[in-house]
């Protein structure tokens, strides 16, 4: 697989990933991604993105609760 920005070899590894939804502040610090050998550009396969995207549908709910709370 070739990078898409610099079309430099991909490998397996890690990536931080920083997510800011409704004030609040997600970091990780390692998920699993294709890592470009030369730019360092990530890209997450769709298992990954499948559970990232759960992560911030579930953060959605819970930070509207702690903005409305009952």
């Amino acid at each position: 697989m070739k990078c898409m920005y610099c079309q430099g070899d991909m490998i397996q590894g890690t990536a931080p990933l920083h997510i800011d939804r409704k004030d609040i502040h997600i970091s990780l610090d390692k998920v699993p991604a294709w890592v470009c050998s030369q730019c360092g550009e990530a890209y997450f396969d769709q298992t990954e993105v499948d559970a990232i995207q759960d992560m911030i549908k579930a953060v959605d709910l819970k930070a509207g609760k702690l903005a409305h709370p009952a």
